[in-house]
């Protein structure tokens, strides 16, 4: 059976927009992005826009989110997956972030968490946007880096939103 991204988490302000893979398990089971517990995304986005995320329920992360110029979406519609590695994705129909990124006015980078997004997304945008296109380490556990390694990274992210938390 296959499995399916969720709806994109976004407004037309959003200067950042953070792209997954396809949600794991967890996440599917819980309808939530970045769900299982020792996923780091919570964690690196709190540093990123310097505002607490962890310690809040899942609508008010996403509110915060979208208040600091952030959104979400993932770069895989649906595929075939067994367990939630990315190593094991097939037939995979991506989402149209073409089309989509067209309608975000604001947007200054595309920042990919992880290879696999980052080649599905590349391939689907190229070289060409208008906004910058940023590969980042993957904040899945399986993705086995330091945190403070991974945080090095992703707080490069703080450019685009002018400086960090609004």
């Amino acid at each position: 059976m296959p499995k399916s991204s969720f709806p994109a988490v976004t407004n037309a302000d959003i200067r950042l927009l953070v792209l997954g893979s396809l949600p794991g398990e967890v996440s599917l089971a819980r309808a939530q992005y970045y769900a299982h517990p020792q996923n780091q995304f919570w964690r690196l986005m709190q540093a990123v826009i310097g505002r607490p995320l962890v310690e809040l329920a899942y609508p008010e992360r996403l509110e915060a989110l979208l208040e600091a110029g952030v959104g979400l979406w993932d770069v895989v519609r649906s595929a075939e997956r067994v367990g939630s590695l990315d190593t094991a994705i097939r037939n995979l129909e991506a989402n149209a972030l073409a089309d989509f990124t067209a309608t975000l006015p604001a947007l200054r980078a595309v920042a990919y968490n992880g290879a696999k997004a980052s080649a599905v997304g590349r391939t689907l945008l190229g070289d060409g946007t208008a906004f910058a296109q940023i590969t980042l380490p993957s904040s899945s556990p399986a993705h086995a880096v330091p945190f403070e390694r991974k945080a090095a990274e992703w707080l490069r992210l703080r450019t685009y939103l002018g400086g960090g938390a609004k």
